[in-house]
């Protein structure tokens, strides 16, 4: 056995949990007793193998991955073997759930499983391109420069979802805060200060009437927005559980004028990089098409690349193929062509994934430029008018006292 879980309590009654590399139950509870650890609970990590186990449902940030590719290609690349690899980063990793993983790797090549049938374990932790470039690299013989070339691919695709939500994350505030602040001024603020002109017999100017109606309208309603809004989201969510609606969103979000080239991008660039690093790493086109298809996260465009598959499979070429659905980049696809005439498919594909994936990127930062002053400007505007509202009844009164 490479590892077992356990689970046990100190000489205070406090309780630890982690994981040991030993080959037996036994070992692990005599390891933990000379610890001063009194054992609870020692599980083999290899013994949950069905689809309920708890390892199945274990997630890995895609940072942790792309840190663990790194590493499982240092090691193997300096001429570790991948038992050797394994141990060697149990002993550094961190986390338990660090140790789980790479335990459960290691007693299933131990058992004769290769590195690619014992990630299938982890589901969520190594999906199934990661799985499918780990096999073409066993059955090539050189796993560790596609571990290399996916540890690449694992670290441009998280440092692309950073600058994603990081350009996103200070429009983001500045509309929440925003909102706020003029929430509670309609709710709070705006009531209080006008309503001591009731008292006056003067009719109040038009802008303050309205945004009095408002601020009433919002206190009477605003619980019911709130739970209508809490249930639109719910059902939104649940309706796009459904393929059929999932789909009929997707290609309306590919016909918007800004999303839409953004989504286009983002997806084609995800489809060039992974036919790159499987074409690179000996993968047949086909198989390397129906692998990649699962990293399309649009439906419309995952479904052109499954007619592309069918395409090449009688024979087409792969820029016309993808192109005869009009939705991929023609610049891509001019790329593609360009790579297959060259022989040099592989390289153009992974300078079209780079050319997509700077368009997103500069897409991003130019809405994220422009969102921030219009944002800031929309916001003024409405304080502004909320300003005029209180300080109306009060030049109107200053007039009627100067007669």
């Amino acid at each position: 056995m490479p590892g077992y879980r356990y689970k046990a309590v100190d000489a205070e009654g406090r309780e630890t949990r982690g994981v040991l590399e030993v080959d037996s139950p036994r070992q692990a509870r005599a390891q933990l007793r000379e610890q001063g650890l009194f054992p609870v609970d020692v599980t083999a990590i290899e013994a949950a193998n069905d689809a309920s186990s708890p390892q199945r449902t274990l997630r890995m940030a895609s940072a942790d991955l792309a840190n663990l590719t790194r590493q499982l290609s240092t090691l193997l690349n300096a001429g570790l073997t991948v038992e050797a690899t394994l141990s060697a980063l149990i002993e550094q990793a961190d986390t338990d759930r660090d140790k789980q993983i790479l335990a459960g790797l290691r007693g299933d090549v131990l058992a004769g499983q290769s590195l690619a049938t014992a990630m299938g374990r982890f589901p969520r932790v190594f999906d199934e391109l990661y799985r499918t470039l780990v096999n073409a690299g066993e059955t090539s013989g050189k796993l560790a420069e596609v571990l290399s070339r996916l540890a690449d691919h694992v670290e441009e695709q998280h440092a692309l979802k950073q600058k994603l939500m990081m350009a996103m994350i200070y429009p983001a505030i500045v509309l929440v805060v925003s909102l706020a602040v003029v929430l509670a001024m309609m709710v709070y603020v705006v009531p209080q200060v006008v309503g001591v002109f009731d008292r006056t017999s003067q009719t109040l100017p038009l802008l303050t009437r309205a945004l009095l109606g408002l601020s009433k309208f919002i206190q009477a309603t605003g619980v019911y927005w709130l739970v209508a809004g809490v249930i639109g989201v719910w059902f939104a969510r649940r309706s796009l559980k459904n393929e059929a609606v999932r789909r009929r969103w997707h290609f309306w979000l590919l016909g918007l004028p800004l999303i839409g080239r953004l989504e286009r991008s983002r997806n084609a660039a995800q489809l060039a990089s992974t036919l790159a690093i499987l074409g690179g790493s000996g993968v047949p086109i086909l198989t390397a098409m129906d692998a990649a298809a699962g990293v399309v996260s649009s439906l419309p465009m995952r479904d052109a690349v499954e007619r592309a598959a069918k395409a090449v499979q009688e024979g087409a070429a792969l820029s016309r193929a993808l192109g005869a659905s009009g939705l991929f980049p023609p610049v891509m696809v001019h790329l593609i062509a360009s790579g297959e005439a060259s022989g040099r498919l592989p390289e153009t594909l992974a300078s079209a994934a780079r050319q997509q994936q700077n368009e997103v990127s500069l897409k991003v930062a130019a809405f994220a430029a422009l969102a921030e002053p219009a944002l800031i400007l929309f916001m003024a505007g409405v304080v502004l008018l909320i300003v005029l509202a209180v300080l109306l009844p009060i030049f109107q009164l200053n007039q009627l006292v100067g007669r």
